[in-house]
């Protein structure tokens, strides 16, 4: 993920965002739709009935603007197709999640989230790509060397779900455990297979330090 932004590695990899101002134009309207969806959110929850029964296409529609948003923040091809690898590793892994169980547990998504794809709505391709990018750039500033880099990155990864999970499962009703655990349903093994899952990914993506400024805050905002 080189950060020279004047060489030939600065287009993005899709034909249609290598135009630097079409960029930065999908990339505004991108930040203002979600700024719109993420307030929206944010009021719903507070005053009315977050539970979901129905296919929620805004919920879809904001983890996509995300994605979206830290994919068009890359300043590289390298960094860009890194982006699509990560998102691309989160879906196959959920993807074996509902077929077999593994690595987090007995579980289903419901049709809230949509579309979906083999069992799995596309878009958590999108949520794995926001998190572990947000993750990698807001550790890489510590400086810190790769083999601790990497742990602690899991470690987040898998403190991260420890607050998303009981809030999109239970209340939000996106997926749905079969077999109820100890954490507010939830079971062991779904924490101990994110830290897994986390520790690959962040032992397969490049080490170079990378520069998407995007990354950090809508990890954060999710």
């Amino acid at each position: 993920m080189g950060l020279n932004s004047e060489s030939n590695d600065s287009y993005m990899p899709l034909t249609f965002l290598s135009s630097r101002s079409l960029r930065h134009v999908l990339l505004a309207f991108s930040v203002a739709m979600y700024l719109f969806l993420w307030l929206g959110g944010i009021g719903q929850n507070m005053f009315g009935s977050p539970v979901r029964r129905e296919p929620d296409w805004f919920a879809s529609f904001f983890l996509l603007l995300a994605g979206l948003i830290v994919l068009l923040g890359a300043r590289t091809a390298r960094e860009s197709w890194s982006l699509l690898g990560v998102a691309a590793f989160g879906f196959v892994v959920e993807m074996i999640g509902v077929r077999f169980g593994l690595p987090f547990g007995d579980y289903n998504y419901s049709r809230v989230l949509q579309p979906q794809l083999f069992g799995v709505p596309v878009v958590m391709a999108f949520a794995w790509m926001v998190l572990i990018a947000g993750i990698k750039q807001s550790l890489q500033v510590a400086g810190f060397p790769r083999w601790v880099e990497v742990p602690l990155a899991a470690l987040w990864m898998s403190s991260i779900d420890l607050v998303i999970d009981p809030l999109a499962a239970n209340m939000l009703g996106y997926w749905h455990w079969r077999t109820s655990g100890s954490y507010y349903g939830i079971p062991v093994s779904n924490f101990i297979g994110w830290f897994v899952s986390s520790l690959v990914v962040f032992t397969l993506i490049n080490k170079r330090r990378t520069k998407n400024s995007w990354s950090p805050w809508i990890a954060l905002s999710i």
